[in-house]
C-alpha cells in the first residue's frame, strides 16, 4: 500500500497537490484527521483488495491529536507500507498576498487573531509534520501549474524506491530556496552576463553552452560536484532518504546555474532513474 500523507499552511498549495494525485489514480481525502491514520492503514492491510491501493490524505492545522503525530507515524513506518510525507509551505508574505487576492478566509482568524498571526501561529502547529518530512516543496515562486507537474513527475511517477534527484538552478539575488537540502555556489565561475553577445541567451542556449564548456574552472566545478554527488547519494540512500534537491545557485539564476544544473541532471539521468532538472529564475524573463 501507498501512502502519502500531505501538510503545509493554508494557501501553499495543499490542494492543487492533492487533486494532481488524484488525477493520477490516488484515492485522495482531505482534512484527514490524524487519529485516524492507524485506522486508515489497519483495514486496508485487513483487505486483500486494498493492499495495493494509493491513497493520499491531507492534514491540515484544524485536524485534532497533531501531538501525536510523530508516534503515529512512527507505528505506520514498522508495517510494510510505503510512507511519504510531503510537507508544503510558502514564504508568509506570498500566503498573505494569496488570501488577499482570493479573499478567503483563513482557518485559524477571529476576532483577535489577523492573518499573519494565524499563518504564524499555523506554522507552530505544524512543527511536528515539516520537521519529519520526506520531501519539502517551496511554492512561493511556483504557479499551480508547475506544482502539479512536479508532484506527477516527481512524487506519483518516481520509479521503484530509488531516491528522487531533483538539480534547481536560483538566483541568489532572490534568496536560496528554502527546500534546498544541498546548496552550491557557482558565482566565482566565469559569468556570460558580461559578454554582451551573450547576455539574450540563458544556460539552455548553444552559445553559452559553448562558452562554458570552454571555461577550465566551470569543468573543475562540475567534477567536483559530481564527484561529491557520487560519493555520498549513497549514504543518503542507505540511510533510507527518499528525495534529494540540490539546488544550484549564481548571480541571477539564468546563465552558469542553469548550464550547471542541466551538465549535472544529463550526467547523473545515465545513472539513476529518477532525475529532474528544474530552473527557478527562468520565468522571470
Amino acid at each position: 500500500m501507498k501512502l502519502y500523507i500531505l501538510s503545509g499552511r493554508s494557501g501553499s498549495g495543499k490542494s492543487t497537490a492533492l487533486r494532481a494525485l488524484e488525477d493520477v489514480g490516488f484515492n485522495c481525502i482531505d482534512n484527514f484527521p490524524v487519529s485516524l491514520l492507524q485506522s486508515l492503514v489497519h483495514n486496508a492491510v485487513r483487505d486483500p483488495l486494498k493492499r495495493s491501493d494509493k491513497t493520499a490524505v491531507c492534514i491540515d492545522a484544524r485536524s485534532t491529536a497533531l501531538e501525536r503525530f510523530p508516534e503515529i507515524l512512527l507505528s505506520l513506518d514498522r508495517m510494510d507500507l510505503d510512507i511519504q510525507l510531503i510537507y508544503l509551505d510558502a514564504r508568509s508574505p506570498e500566503l498573505v498576498k494569496r488570501f488577499s487576492e482570493t479573499r478567503r478566509r483563513h482557518p485559524l482568524t477571529n476576532d483577535s487573531t489577523d492573518l499573519r498571526q494565524a499563518l504564524d501561529a499555523e506554522q507552530a502547529v505544524l512543527e511536528n509534520i515539516s520537521d519529519l518530512a520526506d520531501l519539502n516543496i517551496d511554492t512561493t515562486t511556483m504557479p499551480a501549474s508547475a506544482l502539479v507537474e512536479l508532484i506527477k513527475s516527481r512524487v506519483a511517477e518516481r520509479i521503484g524506491d530509488e531516491l528522487s534527484l531533483l538539480f534547481r538552478s536560483f538566483g541568489f539575488k532572490y534568496g536560496v530556496p528554502v527546500d534546498a537540502d544541498m546548496v552550491f555556489d557557482i558565482r566565482c565561475l566565469p559569468n556570460p552576463y558580461w559578454e554582451e553577445e551573450l547576455r539574450p541567451f540563458t544556460g539552455l542556449d548553444a552559445p553559452v553552452e559553448r562558452y562554458l564548456a570552454e571555461q577550465s574552472d566551470v569543468n573543475d566545478m562540475f567534477n567536483d560536484i559530481r564527484r561529491y554527488l557520487e560519493r555520498w547519494i549513497p549514504s543518503f540512500e542507505a540511510n533510507s532518504r527518499v528525495y534529494i534537491t540540490v539546488a544550484i545557485g549564481c548571480t541571477g539564476g539564468q546563465h552558469r546555474s542553469v548550464y550547471m544544473s542541466e551538465r549535472l541532471g544529463a550526467h547523473f539521468e545515465g545513472q539513476r532513474e529518477n532525475v529532474l532538472v528544474r530552473h527557478r529564475e527562468l520565468n522571470r524573463r
